[in-house]
């Protein structure tokens, strides 16, 4: 009975040593990763990193007109009669001024009910129904953009809603090309003071990365109020200018 116990006390010591062996060389495995993450952060960190930016100013070539028709009468069918022969003649007057039908686009249309609230019966009452036509027109003659405008509201009289205006460049690529040059200049002027304050010799990039912002169509809302006849004078607009920006992320190599 003793042997046994023996027996049974060794191989158990025997099996703790090893294991203890095993987790002794595992944590000395594990113990090597901080020190590699360290070096692998200290390279991510090598060299001057700097960023540059670039502006350009550019004068948009194409006013975007948010216009449409809005009608209301006691039947649905006197509503939309109304809006439809409305909407004719704006669109009729778009194409006379040199408005390409690919250019017209319907945006939003609507019939709505219209009601009252009724002080004697304690209800809503129906008084009729809003035909809502609206429509977006890019305009590329940006001398034309205000007599189109009239020429719109004089077509479509009373009924004419114009909701908002906004100007936009076509192709801006050519405007991002400089503002990217632009950019990398300011990021490599930096680089090269920094190196010779630090008195290092400045090297080739390592990393660049990019952060471009072309200006989405900037909108007037509520430029004009319910339409009402053609105005006496042509409409002023001023599309003013946009400005296409890059921002530029560079790391330069230190070379001793």
């Amino acid at each position: 009975m003793n042997n046994k116990w023996l027996l049974a006390t060794s191989l158990v010591l025997i099996l703790a040593v090893v294991g203890l062996s095993g987790c002794s060389q595992g944590s000395a495995a594990l113990g090597a990763l901080p020190s590699e993450l360290k070096l692998s952060l200290n390279n991510q960190q090598e060299g001057i990193w700097v960023s540059g930016d670039g502006k350009v100013s550019a004068v948009p070539d194409i006013a975007i007109l948010r216009l449409g028709i809005e009608a209301q009468e006691v039947s649905v069918a006197d509503a939309q009669a109304q809006a439809t022969e409305a909407m004719n003649a704006v669109m009729a007057a778009l194409t006379d001024n040199g408005l390409a039908e690919k250019d017209i686009q319907t945006q939003y249309f609507n019939i709505q009910r219209v009601t009252r609230w009724d002080e004697n019966k304690g209800q809503e009452v129906l008084i009729g129904y809003r035909v809502t036509n609206m429509i977006i027109a890019k305009i590329r003659d940006m001398e034309k953009v205000g007599a189109i405008i009239d020429a719109a509201v004089s077509a479509g009289g009373d009924l004419t809603r114009i909701d908002s205006i906004s100007f936009s460049i076509e192709d801006p690529s050519a405007y991002q090309t400089e503002a990217r040059q632009k950019a990398m200049a300011d990021a490599a002027a930096k680089a090269k003071q920094m190196a010779e304050l630090a008195g290092v010799t400045l090297g080739k990039p390592t990393y660049i990365t990019e952060n471009a912002y072309i200006p989405s169509p900037v909108y007037r809302q509520d430029f004009f109020e319910k339409a009402a006849g053609a105005p006496a004078m042509e409409t002023p607009i001023s599309p003013g200018e946009l400005e296409v920006s890059s921002t530029v992320q560079i790391t330069y190599a230190i070379l001793n």
